[in-house]
């Protein structure tokens, strides 16, 4: 088991029961929702085999959220990060949501200011606005992952042999374009603000 040193320890047991060891109390998944909205940091273990599952109690928490009617993430959204799961691009998938993830942050924080700042319906529009400018910004950098996503889907084929060394730089040279693409939308994005 390793941890940060500021991050609380929570045990969750055989009886799906999550023990918060920093406040010595049995805890639910929706006092650990609050924990992230406070920013309180922690880690989840498996008291039995000390697995680190922090990224499926998270994903659980998502889960409730959703069921509960407060739904947050597209279906189309889903859907794409679906098809992820196994392709070649799974590996870049998760640098880019934290990526866009900080930005819309970032964000919020200017749109919490403006919101702050105006009354009425302008408020609402600022709102409108910032919505629109990320998801253009989402919609162009997937084009970028996905450049053939509206060819219609063929057959499954054989699998193709391995990509040989000369293959691989070319595919790490488009990599590097496309994360400098990423970052130059993101610029343009925050300085048209």
């Amino acid at each position: 088991m390793t941890k940060k040193s500021d991050q609380t320890v929570i045990k969750k047991y055989a009886n799906r029961r999550l023990y918060n060891t920093g406040t010595s109390t049995y805890v639910t998944l929706e006092d650990l929702s609050e924990m992230v909205k406070a920013e309180d940091d922690f880690v989840v273990f498996d008291a039995k085999s000390g697995e680190d599952i922090t990224r499926s109690v998270l994903t659980q928490i998502i889960f409730e959220h959703e069921n509960k009617g407060q739904n947050l993430l597209p279906i189309a959204f889903l859907r794409q990060l679906i098809r992820f799961y196994g392709d070649s691009m799974q590996t870049l998938v998760p640098s880019y949501l934290e990526f866009s993830m900080q930005n819309l942050t970032n964000d919020q924080d200017n749109l919490r200011k403006k919101l702050t700042d105006s009354f009425g319906n302008s408020a609402f529009e600022a709102m409108e606005e910032q919505v629109r400018r990320n998801s253009e910004m989402f919609e162009n950098a997937m084009k970028m992952f996905m450049p053939f996503s509206q060819v219609t889907p063929q057959p499954a084929k054989e699998p193709e042999p391995a990509p040989r060394a000369s293959e691989l730089d070319t595919l790490k040279d488009q990599i590097a374009e496309m994360q400098k693409k990423i970052t130059e939308l993101a610029d343009k994005s925050s300085g048209s603000k």
